[in-house]
């Protein structure tokens, strides 16, 4: 899937093109997708197609097209302090703009350990390097590996859900059940990009996007002992929230008689444990 725009030089030409061509529409969605390199998560081999509006698979490594990841967006309508839970992470490049907008956010990887283990370096690559956090308030995204059709039932639900592969008719039911009353829903139903609004205990509107191809979900296998590997998404209290801080040390002079040195400005990163929640692995 992709091609919907004209390639850009570099990440701020491809959502110039994107913006022009309608598939970004807002300013939070805008700055998130600014705030985040494309091309980083890239292998640096690929890098060069980094801004065409392709999709990329590497082995399990998977990027959708910018032009979905944009409808995707969107279609969450997202706002500071909801939960987000997303299906099928892969390299963490949409959790991480997700994060940016929330400020708390989920993550569940594919069923690969590798994909979970890129996600993992990539978004610490993306707090070390970016300076976004002058910007954003930014929770980590986590992942964990496992079947996302095996998420245990005592699990909490969320306000926004969103799966990266092709759900069968008959897992419809099991994706809405993840979402909390008044929550979104977006995901590949029946080649068709799909948002559903749960807007009552039993009731649902449903809005079909575009039409799309994804590969589909991965059926659960069972263990030896004939049962399923349920995989637990720990509710936190609190989140690590990542800011970036100047720290200012002012120097005493090296011999008497000289004058103070000027303050040296130095950058860090802290990850602070403070009030928002997340809910993850």
């Amino acid at each position: 899937m992709g091609g919907a725009v004209s390639a850009g030089e570099d990440n701020d030409e491809l959502i110039d093109n994107l913006k022009e061509a309608q598939y970004i529409r807002s300013e939070l969605v805008e700055q998130a997708f600014r705030a985040i390199d494309r091309a980083d998560y890239y292998l640096e081999e690929f890098k060069e197609n980094a801004y065409k509006d392709l999709a990329w698979k590497h082995g399990n490594i998977h990027l959708s097209a910018p032009c979905i990841y944009s409808e995707v967006m969107e279609a969450l309508d997202l706002q500071p302090g909801l939960s987000f839970l997303n299906l099928g992470s892969g390299t963490g490049y949409l959790s991480s703009m997700v994060g940016l907008i929330l400020g708390e956010s989920g993550s569940v990887s594919q069923l690969h350990s590798d994909v979970t283990e890129y996600a993992k370096q990539k978004l610490e690559f993306f707090i070390r390097t970016s300076d976004s956090f002058d910007k954003f308030d930014f929770c980590e995204p986590s992942f964990v590996t496992g079947n996302c059709l095996e998420i245990s039932p005592d699990c909490s639900q969320y306000d926004r859900v969103y799966c990266g592969a092709g759900v069968q008719k008959e897992h419809e039911e099991y994706m809405k059940s993840l979402l909390k009353v008044g929550g979104i829903l977006v995901m590949p139903l029946e080649e068709k990009l799909t948002k559903i609004t749960r807007t009552g205990p039993s009731a649902w509107e449903t809005k079909k996007i575009l039409a799309v191809s994804f590969a589909p979900l991965i059926q659960p296998c069972q263990s030896e002992n004939g049962k399923s590997r349920l995989v637990q998404l720990r509710e936190f209290r609190a989140g690590w929230h990542v800011v970036k801080v100047g720290v200012w040390e002012a120097l005493t002079p090296v011999r008497p008689g000289l004058g103070p040195r000027e303050p040296l400005a130095a950058l860090c990163y802290l990850r602070l444990w403070d009030g928002c929640q997340i809910r993850d692995q």
